[in-house]
């Protein structure tokens, strides 16, 4: 009794499950056996990690088949999302692991997403992958998908200055007219980043594009390209830096510092995408003109107003209540 109270205590004799830090780190790290170990105790095949998600979506970001084939065997959901809405078939894309993409593919893994969703081909071409953008869009995805935002594959493109995934979707004939919920598009950003060659062919005729050209600069906003940092991608730069001193492999170090980068990414691109909307409500009264007072609800960024027209008093000897200013929600 006494041993077998040891054992247990120690954690011999059965299999711990993880926390999703534990899974995601040894996950990464490719460990196999400890999968399996995890599994066979009864691990749920869909349990996710604190990063990326599933095992099958580590090893489909990480590029390891073995990985994949142990979860799909075990039940995992190959079109399943993680909490931002990845797909494993997506992670792949977005790390450019070809054969990853088409593993998936092959076994049945959903290439377009439903509504306005970010796609496999809008990961593929936001991470620059040029081999990994063809295959998918030879399969039949849709180079007019929109994320979440309404942003297009193209604005995907131009926004990290891919030029020439942005002339392959235009001569596949991409919407070139697509606006977000800002109420921007491909050739707003095109001109805010420069690339002149792309707006000249998103341009619906020369003369568009030499009106594009004649505005003034401030018309297309500031290009700001700067990728936030975090404290935990600066610990893994300083570990880095320290195996490449030390004369050792960085492999698996690496692999986590872009899988930090693009969760910095991700959540500063969504950020920036839908702008807030600040209210303010504007009242103008004068006892002298009663019947002239107004309030209006102004609103950022285009600083229009939703006006609503308070009529004048009327005094009775009673205080009387204002009326209600209607409030638009955002």
């Amino acid at each position: 009794m006494i041993i077998g109270m040891g054992l247990a205590c120690s954690g011999w004799g059965a299999e711990t499950l993880p926390d999703p830090t534990a899974f995601s780190v040894k996950m990464e790290m490719g460990d196999i056996a400890q999968a399996k170990a995890w599994l066979d105790a009864g691990l749920d095949p869909n349990f996710l990690g604190s990063r990326l998600g599933s095992g099958l979506m580590i090893g489909a970001w990480e590029g390891n088949l073995e990985l994949m084939r142990l979860f799909i065997s075990r039940g995992a959901d190959i079109n399943r999302a993680n909490a931002n809405g990845e797909t494993p078939l997506a992670l792949a894309a977005w790390n450019g692991r070809l054969e990853a993409v088409k593993w998936l593919i092959d076994r049945g893994a959903r290439i377009n997403s439903p509504g306005r969703q970010w796609s496999a081909l809008h990961y593929a071409v936001f991470g620059g992958h040029k081999e990994v953008a063809n295959y998918l869009m030879g399969q039949g995805a849709d180079i007019n998908a929109q994320s979440t935002n309404g942003s297009s594959v193209l604005m995907m493109a131009i926004y990290e200055g891919h030029e020439d995934l942005a002339k392959t979707l235009i001569e596949k004939g991409a919407r070139r007219n697509v606006r977000n919920d800002w109420g921007e598009g491909a050739m707003e950003w095109a001109m805010r980043f420069n690339r002149l060659d792309i707006a000249r062919q998103i341009a619906a005729s020369p003369a568009e594009f030499n009106t594009a050209m004649n505005e003034p600069r401030e018309r297309w906003g500031e290009a700001r390209r700067s990728l936030k940092s975090s404290a935990q991608l600066e610990e893994l730069m300083r570990m880095r830096q320290m195996l490449v001193e030390r004369g050792l492999t960085t492999e698996a170090v690496d692999s986590r510092i872009a899988t930090e980068r693009a969760r910095i990414v991700r959540t500063e691109f969504n950020r920036a995408a839908l702008p807030p909307r600040a209210a303010a409500l504007e009242i103008t009264a004068s006892r002298k003109r009663p019947g002239e007072q107004s309030a209006n609800i102004v609103y950022s960024p285009d600083g229009k107003a939703q006006g609503y027209k308070v009529p004048p008093p009327t005094f009775t000897g009673q205080p009387r209540m204002p009326p209600r200013v209607p409030v638009r929600s955002y």
